[in-house]
């Protein structure tokens, strides 16, 4: 029998993310690898990416399809994300219903409306920043790009403006990678406490915000289909997950790359591109998520250099890695607002892309146009504070933003 090679140990931590999807570039359009002891298939190829996400023999129900299920729910410090019962781990008919209960939250109209909200955040989170002394440091991730989406997001399921910063610590923990699985689990079940009080207080009192809706939708059903408590909960976790993180590193990134290169920011100022030209070419270059798990093989899946992810393997979509892959854009790995074709997997593809899409899109407009119209003389300072990488597969993001906002005055003195 052929000999096959051992997987890549993925770094928990991901000290050296690029080298780490470089090679898993060079081995093909998938490889094995090993994410915290779970063996997996990586795609990095993005044509078979796509097609895998949009494939009926792909699913993302483990319960149904993943032999390993009953020992990662156990053991794996990443059980929440294989295990919740809501539209992220569903399949077929489970997962289209699903999907049409919370998609009216994120219709256009409905994002549209958010508009006027989101820019009030971001002007109220940069009248605070405006009382940074000049010269003085501020972290940017913590004291802007983290308050702004879960301010959005506690907005939109009407959770209370003193409790948003509880979800905060739980939600960067679920998309930690180096914790351990009794750490994992325990940061879970105070999540699920939070989520239920939240629930009891919106079933006492229910408003107009989301998660008053979806109570509403479990008790009198959707089509003849009620939502059960469990996907109830689940859906709101998805819901909170999915629109915090993803969009403080969004616009961490946007912010770390603007300042490292002005040019790029120049393009923005002199009119050759505009501030969506910088979300969607963040998103492409520095996708905020790096690996998504998982999902597992319906029926074996011919490769196209010969093997077969064989059905019931996981597979774990590696967008990082695929969004610069050299078969797919020219200079992948540089940064261009002024690039023609941006196309990404930032949000997935097929049945399962982000429903929260447009507002990510939205609140990284409104923040990246609004900071740097307030101060645009901003300036990165890395030995000011830890710039390395957010210890984590998944999430993509620096551990602090450290910027000075002003010129010292003495500077500016000098240059009057």
């Amino acid at each position: 029998m052929p000999q096959h090679p051992a997987p890549i140990v993925l770094d928990p931590a991901a000290r050296d993310a690029d080298a780490e999807h470089e090679l898993l570039r060079a081995q093909g359009p998938a490889t094995r690898i090993d994410i915290l002891g779970v063996e997996a298939w990586s795609v990095s190829d993005p044509a078979l990416l796509k097609e895998l996400l949009t494939s009926p023999d792909v699913s993302k129900d483990a319960r149904r399809h993943w032999p390993g299920f009953e020992e990662a729910a156990r053991t794996w410090p990443l059980a929440l994300w294989i295990a919740a019962a809501n539209m992220f781990t569903a399949y077929g008919g489970d997962h289209r219903r699903l999907r049409r209960i919370v998609a009216p939250a994120f219709s256009a109209r409905r994002i549209a409306a958010l508009r006027p909200t989101v820019d009030g955040i971001v002007e109220g989170l940069l009248d605070g920043l405006e009382t940074t002394p000049p010269g003085d440091v501020a972290d940017l991730r913590d004291r802007f790009a983290y308050p702004l989406p879960i301010a959005v997001i506690g907005r939109l399921l009407g959770v209370p403006d003193d409790r948003a910063n509880e979800f905060r610590v739980l939600v960067n923990d679920v998309f930690a990678t180096t914790l351990t699985p009794e750490e994992a689990a325990a940061n879970a079940g105070q999540l699920y406490s939070m989520l239920d009080a939240l629930i009891a207080a919106k079933r006492a009192e229910p408003g107009e915000d989301m998660a008053s809706v979806l109570i509403a939708l479990g008790e009198e059903g959707v089509d003849g289909q009620k939502l059960a408590e469990e996907e109830l909960r689940d859906t709101l976790l998805l819901m909170i997950n999915a629109g915090y993180e993803t969009t403080v590193n969004l616009i961490d990134q946007g912010i770390t790359t603007l300042l490292t290169d002005p040019g790029q920011l120049a393009h923005v100022r002199e009119g050759r591109a505009s501030w969506l030209d910088v979300v969607e070419e963040t998103l492409r270059h520095s996708p905020p998520v790096k690996h998504l798990p998982l999902r597992y093989a319906v029926a074996d899946i011919p490769l196209p250099d010969g093997r077969t992810i064989a059905k019931g393997d996981a597979i774990l979509a590696s967008y990082a890695a695929a969004n610069r892959h050299p078969g797919w854009h020219r200079d992948p790995h540089t940064f261009d607002v002024t690039r023609i074709t941006k196309e990404h997997l930032a949000f997935g593809h097929g049945i399962h892309f982000c429903l929260g899409a447009a507002l990510a899109r939205m609140e990284g407009e409104a923040a990246l146009s609004a900071f740097f119209a307030r101060f645009p003389d901003a300036e990165l300072v890395p030995e000011a504070g830890d710039m390395g990488p957010v210890a984590s597969l998944i999430s993509n993001g620096h551990r602090s933003l450290p910027v000075r906002l002003r010129p010292r005055e003495d500077r500016r003195a000098r240059t009057r």
